[in-house]
């Protein structure tokens, strides 16, 4: 085993503090990685304080992983020492189930993909996450890091550059389709320039026009206030594909009501509630509404590679580690445009 310096939530809703933990020692297929930087992603807040049921403590988040290897193990084919790469929201799955052999590992039958962190191995150890010095993972649980991105940009797409990348190729996004994105935060910024990227018009629908001048740099077409109630008359009826990315409760039937005939609404945002709708907003239009989790390794590397063909990471405020739990308040605030990335050097 080898201890390394981390930042960690010793309990439900305490805030995080620096202790060491213990990585395993390379096996025949692990990598051993320097982490460089790791994002913090609204679900390590959801995690860290149990907002989506009980957790694991402590616990240290993060699974947005950017870094460099440092150690191979002797079966090793994948990567070398010096490589670039990025480790997402899982380091295991059961690996013979139809979904992982299809390449869908983050939908695991044979017992669930393994989180990153928050999570138990094969092994019985606990999982633990990016807000530390190195980690340990199976190689065929980690992706390259293409040259054309830099890590600190390149580590927020591990999960929030998955998560939106998935659904829109999974429901074809692209010319001649009308995107929707719901929220321009961590998750939505990056979804708008990925449904550019891809092809489509793209329209992002947000509380307020504060941001208005932020999502038509990043690639929207069109930017409307929900507050107002004028947008859902105006709108109804225009749109292909919703993506929600927000993680409060939304009002369902309203935003089916922007869907066209067969159109959907993809939810990847995770309200800790339950959200309700009227099904009749469904029958009238053949509408879909539909969840979609991160992505198979193999989409997430297609993923990296896409957005380092088009020029673009995510949008990132930089931050030491003594500043996570701020960070974490502004995240429930807000307050950042639009993706913390932690300096991990400074652990």
């Amino acid at each position: 085993m080898t201890t390394v310096a981390a930042y960690a939530a010793p309990s439900a809703k305490a805030p995080l503090e620096r202790t060491t933990i213990e990585r395993r020692q390379v096996r025949e297929f692990d990598v051993l990685i320097d982490i460089k930087f790791a994002g913090i992603c609204h679900s390590d807040i959801h995690q860290a304080r149990e907002g989506w049921g009980e957790a694991i403590f402590p616990m240290v988040p993060g699974h947005e992983i950017a870094g460099v290897v440092t150690e191979v193990g002797p079966g090793v084919t994948k990567f070398a020492v010096g490589d670039r790469v990025g480790v997402g929201c899982m380091v295991d799955s059961c690996r013979e189930c139809d979904n992982c052999k299809a390449g869908l590992e983050q939908y695991c039958t044979g017992g669930g993909m393994v989180g990153t962190y928050n999570a138990v191995g094969k092994d019985g150890e606990i999982t633990y996450g990016g807000y530390a010095e190195k980690i340990v993972v199976d190689e065929n649980y980690v992706v390259r890091i293409p040259e054309g991105l830099a890590l600190d940009v390149a580590a927020p797409l591990l999960c929030a550059g998955i998560t939106t990348y998935s659904p829109l190729k999974h429901w074809n996004a692209g010319p001649g389709k009308k995107v929707a994105v719901v929220g321009l935060g961590g998750l939505g910024h990056i979804g708008v320039k990925i449904a550019h990227a891809l092809g489509a018009e793209v329209t992002v629908l947000s509380q307020s026009l504060r941001k208005k001048d932020d999502g038509l740099k990043l690639g929207a077409a069109h930017y409307y206030a929900t507050s107002d109630p004028e947008t859902f008359k105006e709108l109804a009826g225009s749109f292909d594909i919703i993506l929600s990315t927000v993680s409060a409760p939304l009002a369902l039937d309203s935003y089916l009501s922007l869907l066209k005939t067969d159109g959907a609404l993809l939810n990847v945002g995770a309200p800790e509630e339950p959200v309700s709708l009227n099904l009749f907003s469904l029958l009238g239009g053949r509408k879909t509404l539909a969840g979609s989790g991160i992505g198979g390794i193999r989409e997430t590397q297609e993923m990296l590679d896409f957005c380092a063909e088009h020029g673009f990471g995510a949008e990132i405020e930089l931050i030491s580690a003594s500043e996570i739990n701020e960070a974490y308040e502004r995240v429930l605030a807000s307050d950042v445009r639009y993706r913390f990335v932690i300096d991990t050097s400074t652990i």
